[in-house]
């Protein structure tokens, strides 16, 4: 027999036991037990579809609202990123401040900048800002991008690499596993770009991510650039 206490808070306060599944799932075993193994119960079988159903949209809602806190965050990331892309006054401060502040905000470990040439020799500021920006051939660009096949360069590319060479990423190149690539398009008559990101992460960067906010961070990074190159 159930206690007396216990029973008159049961019946004063009915909806703790259908607030708790635990308990709601007990009953309907027992009541189950009860019929006994000739008889369904189609109720029974209901609520369980119903609580599968249940189980699967509280899932989805939990990964709904984590993606959306994801966003939101890598958002504000991008954000602070272009702000501090935009502080600096001068050429050179604006690389080394990208290939700093820029690149600890975005958490990436590797930056390199891009810039397609075709003039011979080596400019003294190359050796200055070798750590952020290549200086290379035309075609550069598009055959990195692409992987050396003949496909166009898309706005972003993101994957997972294992450099086979120190060019682009130099010494750090050993420990690169996973890059973000965002063309440039410096203007009319002008040869193309890149932003290289590389990180050590093999998971920072993959091809089923979403690239809209790394494509505004690379859409105001050429037009700071068209900037100096006017």
């Amino acid at each position: 027999m159930i206690e007396p206490d216990l029973r008159d808070r049961l019946l004063s306060e009915p909806e703790t036991i259908l607030d708790d599944r635990d308990v709601m799932n007990a009953l309907v075993a027992a009541n189950e037990r009860a019929m006994g193994a000739n008889i369904v119960d189609l109720r029974g079988i209901a609520m369980q579809r119903l609580e599968h159903r249940l189980d699967r949209l509280e899932d989805t809602h939990r990964s709904v609202i984590a993606a959306a806190y994801e966003n939101l965050a890598g958002a504000n990331q991008i954000h602070r990123a272009v702000l501090q892309m935009l502080d600096p006054v001068g050429f050179e401060d604006f690389l080394r401040t990208l290939s700093r502040d820029v690149a600890a905000t975005l958490r990436v470990d590797c930056v390199r900048l891009v810039l397609e040439t075709r003039s011979e020799g080596e400019d003294p500021a190359t050796k200055r800002l070798g750590d952020v920006l290549f200086v290379a051939q035309p075609g550069f660009v598009a055959a990195y991008a692409g992987g050396g096949r003949p496909t166009p360069v898309r706005p972003v590319t993101l994957r997972q690499v294992m450099p086979d060479s120190d060019a682009l990423y130099g010494e750090r190149a050993g420990f690169i596993r996973s890059e973000a690539l965002l063309r440039l398009d410096f203007g009319e008559g002008r040869l193309p770009g890149m932003l290289a990101l590389g990180a050590e992460d093999p998971h920072q960067f993959k091809p089923t991510q979403g690239t809209d906010l790394l494509a505004f961070f690379g859409g105001v990074f050429e037009r700071a650039m068209r900037r100096w190159l006017s």
